[in-house]
């Protein structure tokens, strides 16, 4: 498939998007100096850890959930306040305007490790170890940096720019992002019930949860296209890496994925965990999910390169 210039999303301002991403990248990291010292201080409290445990489920299943499964596939409807409930959250996570994510997304699964994909790690990097490392280096972090590939909304999303809910929680992006900030403040005061508290709140369920999650996202578009293990015959070099899964809420299932992208459970095999899925079994039956997409056993079977579960 040829990639033209309506695949590619105009940017305004380069230089300022670069710094907005070089801060968000970098700022996080700093503070693990602070961890650091905290940790070894003895300074470290319960309340710490439970507030990053919150962050880190809250914001990560808005972007496994609602991001992915629900507004990038459609594996699932649920209702308007739902709907927004997720795009929030996942706005939450700081990793970008929902539409925009969404329509990154959606490119990469049309031009998958092919030219045009925004994140492959197999494209145009040369060859040997450091054409390996320069790909990896790429689909981790260093795209974000560069908008040669990305996504044009109005061709890769526009069921999302004509959604009054989502159209409205991207236009507030600013404002979910300030919220996955404050609110770890607000828990860690009322948990701790000091300043100090508020302010490792601040350091545990903003920064380290950013940390933490972002890498976490970021490995499903550099790791799991380079290592682990093939179930399906896919177009692409998708892979499933399985001591990724509990931390990616189960998208590091990423061959069974790229396989049966609308499908909403991604953990396929009966071993393999898949939070996400059973996040959305629960909304589904509690009455707030239905038309979940699953994938018959039969059509698993026909695509299959190694039993499942492998």
């Amino acid at each position: 498939m040829s990639v033209t210039q309506d695949d590619v999303q105009p940017v305004a301002n380069e230089t300022l998007d670069r710094v907005l991403t070089g801060a968000i990248t970098v700022v996080p990291l700093l503070a693990l100096g602070v961890v650091g010292w905290q940790v070894w201080g003895g300074l470290l409290q319960w309340h710490d850890i439970v507030v990053f445990l919150i962050l880190y489920g809250v914001t990560g299943l808005g972007i496994t959930v609602g991001f992915h499964r629900m507004l990038t596939h459609r594996g699932f409807e649920t209702s308007p306040f739902m709907r927004g409930a997720f795009a929030a959250a996942g706005s939450m996570a700081i990793e970008g305007p929902v539409i925009s994510w969404v329509a990154d997304h959606r490119k990469h699964h049309v031009y998958s490790d092919q030219p045009g994909d925004p994140h492959s790690p197999h494209v145009d990097h040369g060859h040997g170890l450091k054409g390996a490392l320069k790909g990896l280096l790429h689909a981790h972090v260093g795209w974000l940096f560069i908008h040669t590939q990305r996504g044009r909304k109005e061709r890769y999303a526009p069921d999302l720019i004509v959604d009054p809910v989502v159209s409205w929680v991207n236009k507030t992006f600013f404002l979910w992002a300030t919220a996955g900030l404050v609110v770890p403040m607000m828990l860690g005061y009322i948990l701790g019930g000091t300043f100090t508290a508020a302010l490792t709140g601040l350091l545990w369920g903003g920064a380290v949860r950013m940390v933490v999650l972002h890498h976490v996202t970021y490995s499903i578009n550099s790791l799991c296209h380079v290592f682990g293990k093939r179930s399906y015959d896919t177009e692409d070099e998708s892979r499933n890496l399985a001591w990724l899964a509990p931390l990616s809420f189960g998208e590091a299932w990423h061959n069974n994925h790229h396989a049966f992208p609308t499908s909403a459970v991604h953990g396929l095999g009966r071993f393999q965990l898949d939070i996400s899925a059973i996040v959305i079994r629960a909304l589904e039956k509690s009455g707030l999910a239905w038309d979940v997409v699953r994938v018959p056993e039969a059509r698993q079977a026909r695509k299959a390169l190694v039993p499942s579960g492998h």
